[in-house]
């Protein structure tokens, strides 16, 4: 899908590091907006969704009344990206959604059929750097308390794994594509490397 030769790309800046991921984009000249309202949403060709807690995003973007609007555009074929609980609010299914003190359970976005565990790799204390190959080149991914694709469905590419532990089994699923939906676990807007921005900006463009 060819959005427009200069797409604007919005980053939902509800919670989280939208601001690392504005400041990636931009280094690459590339049109931004910080994506706040359902206005706000309309002006913008694609999103990218940061890392955070994937539970506040939610309550957040129904609050916001922007979680219904962000699931139309992307079921309309809005490219998006989401890294670390972006993950968690692109994929279909959450194994492990959050459970609110009313009893309300955590949503997420969708569009990508996968089913996610959050917290996968452990907590804070056990975040770490991996070298991950992401389409052929190798970069160093940042993961905090990040969450692991469980499993895919046939439409979804498996870009990156890491190892799991114990011999001869698959590595865990740390980044995804389906289609012009793009998802990883790990947060690349905090390395200082802009490839994986500038993949989704071919993305975006219909380039990749």
């Amino acid at each position: 899908m060819k959005v427009t030769s200069m797409p604007k790309i919005g980053v939902l800046a509800l919670q989280g590091d939208f601001r690392e991921h504005l400041a990636s984009l931009q280094r690459l000249g590339q049109e931004t907006l910080a994506v706040r309202t359902p206005e706000d949403l309309a002006a913008v060709d694609a999103l990218v969704i940061p890392g955070g807690e994937s539970s506040v995003i939610d309550r957040l973007s129904r609050n916001y009344s922007l979680a219904e609007p962000i699931k139309q555009r992307i079921a309309d074929g809005m490219p998006a990206y989401g890294s670390c609980a972006g993950m968690i609010m692109l994929a279909d299914r959450i194994e492990n959604p959050a459970v609110s003190s009313t009893g309300a359970v955590q949503q997420s976005f969708g569009g990508i059929d996968m089913t996610v565990r959050r917290n996968a790799f452990g907590r804070q204390v056990d975040s770490f750097e991996y070298q991950v190959d992401f389409l052929g080149k190798n970069l160093e991914a940042v993961f905090i308390r990040a969450p692991e694709a469980m499993q895919v469905g046939p439409d979804v590419q498996v870009i990156s794994t890491v190892p799991a532990e114990g011999d001869g089994e698959q590595g865990r699923i740390v980044a995804v594509r389906q289609g012009n939906l793009l998802a990883t676990s790990f947060h690349p807007e905090v390395t200082g490397s802009t490839a994986i921005h500038e993949f989704f900006i071919q993305l975006t463009r219909g380039d990749a």
